[in-house]
């Protein structure tokens, strides 16, 4: 690992890079401050479109001193690779088997995985596929699949959300749509210029194709699988994860909580980060038995 490695360790923050042949490096960082003699579980936080691992920074204080946090960099975005074919290549299924990539690196033990938005719809996919290595499921305002409405307004009045992020540039597209549909009017102006730059960094190509990736998933046959106990957090009044969605994952899942939140704006793990994680982090701990707290 090197000295500066050895260092990161001491600190609890490690950052690995998964290499493969013939597919693309996964970078994930992994925030470690459980106690040693704990042999603690992992936690998996996976990020939505066009962001990274660095998006959950306001999330790890909360959860690292009691679970393994791994946040994974999606493929083609932060510090992962690149070098895939973006049209044939980029697809929930490969984002699943990436994932299944990291939990066997880790050790291939059942992982707490918590997704936001397609994070999230990755997980269901996941949870599904692999059932056996999911300990729990936690979705923050995830949705099953890409409804018509939230089409609509992702299409900012153009004939599709890709072609909406190419005509108007990734960031007057960013603008429109946290206006609408992400995040409140009194959001700290810091944060939303923190959060274009670093989705916009992603590049117009990648927000394209993602927003395919996105447009084509529909994980409803995975649901009646899931056999992990299963937490959704979710805006009251949101256009991506609805009452059709709510619904969709009741009548399917087994073993599922709802948590709602009462605003109409998607980002509710920005909105309420603290509120968010203590769920998870009393979510994943009830499943394992354990209090976490001090």
């Amino acid at each position: 690992m090197g000295e500066s490695g050895e260092a990161q360790r001491r600190e609890g923050r490690v950052m690995p890079i998964l290499r493969r042949v013939g597919k693309p490096d996964l970078h994930y960082e992994l925030d470690d401050f459980t106690d040693p003699w704990a042999n603690a579980p992992v936690l998996m936080l996976q990020h939505g479109y066009c962001r990274n691992a660095r998006f959950w920074y306001q999330w790890v204080p909360h959860l690292c001193r009691y679970y393994k946090v791994v946040r994974p960099d999606m493929r083609g975005l932060g510090r992962s690779g690149r070098n895939f074919d973006l049209a044939s290549e980029l697809t929930a299924e490969a984002y699943v088997e990436d994932v299944r990539a990291i939990v066997a690196a880790l050790g291939d033990a059942p992982v707490h995985y918590c997704g936001e938005s397609l994070g999230g719809t990755v997980g269901m996919a996941f949870a599904g596929k692999y059932p056996a290595l999911a300990r729990s499921l936690s979705l923050i305002a995830s949705p099953v699949f890409i409804n018509e409405g939230a089409r609509k307004g992702y299409a900012c009045g153009h004939a599709s959300w890709p072609e909406a992020v190419r005509k108007m540039g990734p960031r007057a597209w960013l603008a429109e749509t946290n206006r609408s549909t992400r995040f409140p009017p009194d959001m700290p102006q810091g944060f939303v210029d923190w959060y274009d730059e670093g989705v916009a960094a992603a590049g117009v190509e990648m927000m394209a194709a993602m927003a395919e990736l996105a447009l084509k998933a529909d994980v409803r046959g995975a649901l009646p699988k899931i056999t992990a106990p299963v937490l959704s957090l979710h805006p009251t009044g949101g256009v991506i994860s609805n009452d059709e969605q709510k619904a969709l994952l009741q009548s399917n899942i087994k073993n599922i909580r709802f948590v709602g939140l009462p605003t109409r704006f998607h980002m509710v793990h920005y909105i309420n980060p603290a509120l968010c994680a203590r769920q998870v982090l009393q979510f994943a701990a009830s499943v394992d038995g354990r209090i976490c707290d001090e």
